[in-house]
């Protein structure tokens, strides 16, 4: 088992997954690793929809945001054709759920990475999901009542792979 440190410093964005889906154990691990985040004021508020790679409601998510940013046939789809794509809604009227589902899904990126999987964090659904369709997405991927789209994030057998990225600590950190 690697240390924290060590994963953290080898985790990368996964833009390419093979098609050998995620098992039980390793969904598991993954979803145990979201679960385990802290939530302010332990509200443990967050809810996770699961869904594999081609299920309807992607596609049609796909569509949405491809229609509100005019993009026509694009080489991929917003999950890199990942086997595994879990979405992550919270409390609406709770101010933290945004963050609470930001720390959710970075164990569950890191754990991914420790099992030797892929990983793709997602933002760019945002308007579509939570757009004139809301409705219609929310009841579809089954959120809780109340609950809204955060955050989402792809899961798989790398098939593609990529460096970490680089920063510019200098630029980056003030020490006061």
């Amino acid at each position: 088992m690697s240390n924290a440190i060590e994963v953290i410093q080898k985790r990368s964005s996964t833009r390419g997954y093979t098609e050998e889906p995620l098992t039980d154990s390793e969904l598991n691990v993954l979803l145990h690793a979201g679960l385990q985040a802290p939530t302010a004021a332990n509200r443990q508020e967050i809810h996770f929809t699961v869904l594999k790679g081609d299920n309807p409601v992607l596609t049609e998510l796909e569509e949405e945001k491809n229609r509100l940013r005019n993009i026509v046939n694009p080489p991929h789809n917003f999950y890199y054709e990942a086997p595994t794509v879990v979405i992550l809604s919270a409390d609406s009227t709770f101010h933290w759920s945004e963050l609470d589902a930001g720390i959710a899904v970075e164990n569950m990126a890191l754990a991914a990475e420790e099992l030797g999987l892929g990983s793709l964090i997602i933002g760019c659904i945002r308007d579509a999901i939570q757009g004139e369709k809301k409705s219609g997405f929310s009841n579809a991927l089954k959120f809780p009542e109340n609950y809204e789209y955060k955050i989402a994030i792809a899961f798989g057998h790398k098939a593609v792979t990529k460096e970490p990225h680089t920063y510019d600590a200098d630029a980056q950190v003030t020490y006061l």
